[in-house]
């Protein structure tokens, strides 16, 4: 408890989710209340200002912490590195300081065969995933470097092993961790790391998919070494934490696959 206290993290994607026993029910949510757990100050972003709401809400009242929220979609229409800067710029008003950031935002049109993507599909993975990391981590790299922060950034099994029906955002995911490693390299000397993580989590749409497909679902936890699907505050939110820790301090330009085993790589 307390190893983020004092400190501010942005957290993309981060809108309140639960599941029907009660858990976090979305990777940003179990994300944000395992950081809020550590007494970190919070600002979060996402497309739905309810479930912002409501994540604030709860995460203030449980851990008596400050919350920003912001509807702030990044997406081929917008002015993105605007809605983007206001973010940071009222970040900086309040807290004074950025330590995470924390790119977890990602829409996609999946199941869509690469003869079959259009331009709107293949954009819509590409704004709201891999040009959202890129414009945040710009605007983010000047408190970063001051306060020897870390971009924490997410990638998928999708792009790592070529998940039928998630070109475009197999592409987005891999760009991200090209830029990632990029990153790491080019700012470890102003002592910021810049780190991947490859989730399989257990959240509202995966428990859907369960009700819907049973058998599927069955069958795709018997490819799961350990058996289940990642909890996402227990499993990917410590992670998280550990990352932005003080005993992270020699980890960059990592992809980190937190997939049950299922994503064992040579």
């Amino acid at each position: 408890m307390g190893h983020l206290k004092g400190k501010t993290a942005i957290i993309t994607g981060a809108g309140f989710a639960t599941l029907s026993d009660g858990r976090c029910g979305s990777i940003g949510y179990g994300i944000a209340t395992a950081y809020a757990k550590e007494g970190a100050n919070l600002v979060i972003t996402g497309r739905n200002p309810e479930k912002l709401n409501a994540a604030k809400e709860e995460l203030e009242r449980l851990y008596n912490i400050q919350v920003l929220t912001f509807q702030a979609d990044v997406n081929a229409g917008s002015d993105n590195e605007t809605v983007v800067s206001n973010v940071i710029e009222k970040t900086i008003e309040t807290f004074g300081r950025i330590d995470v950031l924390i790119n977890n935002a990602q829409a996609s049109a999946s199941g869509v065969p690469l003869s079959e993507h259009t331009t709107e599909q293949f954009n819509l993975a590409m704004y709201s995933g891999l040009y959202a990391a890129f414009y945040y981590m710009k605007a983010c790299y000047p408190y970063l470097k001051e306060t020897k922060g870390s971009v924490i950034n997410f990638a998928s099994g999708a792009g790592l092993f070529g998940n039928f029906g998630q070109a475009a955002y197999a592409a987005a995911k891999e760009g991200i961790r090209g830029m990632s490693r990029v990153a790491a390299a080019e700012w470890g000397s102003d002592g910021v790391r810049v780190n991947v993580v490859c989730p399989l989590a257990m959240t509202e749409s995966l428990q859907d998919w369960k009700e819907h497909f049973p058998e599927l679902f069955e069958k795709t936890i018997q490819g799961i070494p350990l058996g289940h699907f990642a909890d996402p505050k227990e499993d990917i939110g410590r992670v998280c934490v550990f990352l932005a820790s003080e005993d992270a301090h020699y980890v960059t330009g990592e992809t980190i696959t937190l997939q049950g085993g299922s994503g064992l790589r040579p």
